[in-house]
């Protein structure tokens, strides 16, 4: 029985997808281990959006083949990569992998490792098909039990912003239907999960039949055991009102946001091929706060696109400064193989200006995430506790609040999984803390 090995890079959607390989190969007969020194196998899940993400994996298939030089190891690579840079995986001499696998072809594993086995040295094995149906719905992940578990509920993109791969390394949009998404929430909870995230690369664009996202997130919502539901990534272009209301008035919902803004400028956004304004976004923000006045709101955003002015960029600081986001996942441009931008935009921004530009971004949103903490003070939240340590202190316990903030206190007769109340004395740009005021039957 042969071991398997698998190493995961990027996005959560890989790190679902991962669980789907596991289960698949698990089905065939093979050994999964979380030791990679004894595996026979060892596969590398990766992602495509950033070329320091790249460099990564091709760094860790050297390190791999030099440790187990004297034994024979077979590599495989999954993921974006595989879809993406097939060409350079497969032709390069060099490269010591057996075999690679797009995110469409995870089934097909089992055979091309078989492949791969009876055919020796002799050449490269690949599947990086697209598929316009595959959504897994006939695979349960390999989950151990916790606290939050990843459901994707559809598959693909059909967005195309100039910058990304993902239409071309996922394919187009599908989505599972929407009594197999409960399915198998439902036999999420009966693993003892408290909370789901549900995940699509673009998630509140999901549609089955007519059934949209306001539909599934209240079905999902009615599983019992399942007390929270959060949902990534959204796009600005997809928040009905119905949507809205649904995140408003269902108590499992939470109430945390992550909207996406990317850039502030309209001639960049159009660049971008976001479909939407400053103008239509900064409305957006105004209808959710109207609706949901508590929303814990966080965004994406990469400076330095190419052409992108300083008077441009200072769009950008005008939207942060007048949306003031809980916090911010902030990039410098980074062109990307296949993405239209790459074909149609030099990449012309030099490095030290994108550098000036997330510097400033950082600073400005770490004074943003501060104010928006220091206003909890005295409140108190309702922590369900995810970990028994923390990576300072095993004195020290830590959970996530309803808008997905870390909040820490000090140990006690708790336990993972279970909600507690904690009435939060102090705060950082980045955590909460606080003390438990009330251990919930929850």
């Amino acid at each position: 029985m042969k071991k398997v090995y698998i190493e995961t890079y990027g996005c959560q959607m890989n790190v679902y997808d991962s669980e789907i390989v596991k289960s698949v190969l698990g089905k065939s007969g093979y050994e999964l281990t979380d030791s990679e020194a004894e595996a026979d196998i060892v596969l590398l899940n990766t992602c495509s959006v950033r070329e320091n993400a790249n460099r990564k994996v091709y760094n860790r298939i050297h390190q791999i083949k030099q440790r187990r030089n004297d034994e024979r190891v077979m590599i495989g690579i999954l993921g974006c990569m595989a879809t993406n840079f097939r060409k350079q995986l497969l032709e390069n001499p060099k490269l010591p992998i057996d075999f690679i696998a797009g995110p469409d072809s995870y089934k097909r594993l089992p055979q091309l490792i078989s492949e791969v086995s009876a055919n020796g040295a002799d050449g490269k094995n690949f599947d990086v098909t697209l598929s316009e149906f595959e959504t897994y719905s006939d695979v349960y992940p390999t989950q151990s039990s916790g606290v939050n578990a990843w459901v994707a509920v559809m598959r693909g993109c059909d967005n195309f912003c100039t910058f990304c791969v993902v239409p071309y390394t996922r394919g187009r949009e599908r989505s599972r239907s929407p009594e197999n998404v409960v399915d198998e929430v439902k036999r999420l909870a009966d693993q003892g999960f408290r909370q789901v995230t549900l995940l699509g690369q673009n998630v509140n664009s999901y549609n089955y039949e007519g059934k949209d996202f306001a539909y599934l997130l209240q079905k999902v919502s009615e599983v019992q055991g399942i007390e929270r539901i959060r949902f990534t990534s959204p796009h600005p272009k997809d928040f009905p009102r119905n949507l809205l209301q649904v995140i408003a008035e269902n108590p499992r919902v939470c109430k945390q946001i992550h909207l996406p803004l990317q850039a502030g400028n309209d001639r960049i956004l159009e660049m971008m091929n976001r479909t939407y304004t400053q103008k239509e976004y900064l409305e957006l923000v105004d209808e959710i706060r109207g609706l949901i006045p508590n929303i814990v709101l966080t965004t994406d955003i990469i400076v330095g696109f190419p052409t992108e002015t300083d008077e441009e960029f200072e769009d950008t600081v005008k939207v942060m400064e007048q949306v003031v986001f809980d916090s911010a996942f902030i990039f410098k441009y980074s062109e990307r193989p296949h993405t239209i931008a790459q074909r149609k935009f030099p990449d012309d921004v030099p490095d030290a200006v994108k550098t000036e530009r997330i510097v400033r971004l950082n600073e400005l949103q770490k004074t943003h995430s501060y104010q928006k903490n220091e206003a909890h003070i005295g409140e108190i939240h309702e922590v369900l506790i995810e970990q028994e340590t923390t990576k300072k202190s095993p004195d020290e316990f830590q959970g996530r609040n309803d808008g997905n903030k870390i909040v820490i206190f000090p140990r006690g007769d708790y336990r993972k999984g279970q909600f507690v109340h904690v009435r939060i004395t102090e705060v950082t740009a980045h955590v909460l803390r606080g003390e438990v005021v009330e251990v919930l039957s929850k």
